[in-house]
């Protein structure tokens, strides 16, 4: 069965108005939404798709690097094309090596399919049938509406909820007391501090931190993730120590150098990983054996559509929920749902929706993925170029992009 075609399709969904949300440091925008859908076809008929991050740069190196490499080859193991790629045009070359792992999990699709199993049986082999999700979204927002969208995300099914906090560290501490008071002591509450250490002149301390943390810990959060600039792994160290509250982090980690120290050095509780962006299955793979053994917990960082939720519970499902705890769910508030705002190519992506039960993902048995993917997104959301969001800081006063690869903080000062 050769390859014949590899093509990535990058998609937006624009706002019809920019929504914007104040915070303690300055004002974010957010203007659309990303993703990109990527489709492999082959010789046989089988074809293959992945997820992929809404970037322009990804997109590049998939058409001119990885799609070159890939048509014409016969795809009979894909761990092995993989290591030709990284000692031919991926040599010494990290980034690419991303993409072409993104592009990876279109293979193991088609070879699940080929095979009429699903792909959790062709990457590790599945030991459960289902895989815990919590609902994410809480940008930015006033203490009591945080309160409110966690309860109603509880109302779904969910056992987690994740947010935002950006208010100042004494509005912080409050909201999450109000959530706590909102949803109860059966919902756990994940803490996503990454403006703190976004805020320019106004970003949290490491005392600040600590002091915040220690005030949360009164209301039980499940953990505190990356309340500090994610490369300083000795203060999340020295944080650690303390044992105010488990800390989570992993979604800006480079390369798998950081991921090794992030396990090693005692820095977190739960490691967490992009598979669109950060290596795909063989980089999942190689650091759940690392979690394992440092008896730590992994949860998937997945910020993007329901394809992409898919493709990371096909792999947590080879691993028991002592070693893989958690994959994320953005929670969207189209369709009439509580969410952070409406993002239907998140869910139009999949010809059916995504089996739910009980904050539980089922994940499929079916072949492949196990549901099919809608290529009519491709036309129905065509891409707009420039970044999605917008951090301006008061201090010192500029701008800064964000794109939709999550292991770059920033795409740099306008």
């Amino acid at each position: 069965m050769k390859l014949i075609r590899v093509q990535p399709f990058l998609m937006s969904f624009p706002f019809p108005e920019p929504i914007r949300l104040p915070f303690y440091g300055g004002e974010r925008t957010i203007l659309k939404r990303d993703a990109m859908l990527i489709r492999v076809e082959t010789s046989a008929g089988i074809t293959g798709h992945a997820p992929g991050p809404g970037s322009e740069r990804v997109f590049d190196l998939i058409r001119l690097f990885v799609a070159p490499f890939l048509e014409g080859v016969t795809l009979a193991d894909p761990d092995a094309l993989r290591i030709r790629f990284e000692s031919g045009p991926g040599r010494g070359n990290r980034e690419l090596m991303k993409a072409y792992c993104v592009v990876e999990v279109a293979l193991w699709d088609i070879y699940a399919k080929s095979f009429s199993v699903p792909v959790s049986e062709v990457v590790g082999g599945r030991v459960r049938e289902k895989i815990k999700l919590y609902g994410s979204a809480g940008m930015y927002q006033p203490p009591e509406k945080f309160a409110e969208e966690a309860a109603a995300i509880a109302g779904l099914g969910f056992r987690g909820y994740k947010m935002r906090p950006a208010l100042g560290p004494d509005d912080d501490v409050k909201t999450v007391r109000l959530m706590r008071d909102a949803v109860g002591p059966a919902v756990d509450l994940m803490i996503d501090a990454h403006a703190w250490w976004r805020m320019g002149d106004r970003g949290y301390s490491a005392d600040t931190v600590a002091r915040v943390a220690e005030s949360m810990s009164e209301y039980d959060p499940l953990w505190l993730e990356e309340p500090l600039p994610p490369a300083d792994h000795d203060a999340y160290t020295t944080l650690r120590e303390k044992e105010f509250i488990p800390l989570a982090s992993g979604e800006h980690e480079p390369d798998e150098d950081g991921f090794t120290d992030l396990i090693d050095s005692g820095c977190v509780d739960y490691v967490q990983m992009d598979v669109v962006c950060q290596g795909g299955y063989a980089m999942a793979k190689r650091l759940f054996h690392l979690i394992a053994r440092r008896e730590l917990r992994f949860a998937f960082h997945a910020w993007g559509t329901d394809l992409e939720i898919l493709a990371a519970a096909q792999l947590g499902v080879c691993w028991t929920d002592s070693v893989v705890e958690w994959l994320e769910y953005p929670c969207y508030s189209h369709g009439g749902k509580p969410g952070m705002y409406p993002f239907p190519l998140a869910t139009d992506i999949l010809k059916a929706p995504l089996q739910i039960e009980r904050g539980d993902l089922i994940v499929p048995r079916e072949p492949g993925f196990g549901i099919e993917v809608e290529e009519d997104v491709i036309n129905k959301y065509p891409w707009i170029p420039g970044p999605w969001s917008y951090f301006r800081l008061d201090s010192p006063p500029q701008t800064l992009a964000v794109v939709g690869d999550h292991s770059i903080p920033f795409e740099g000062k306008l």
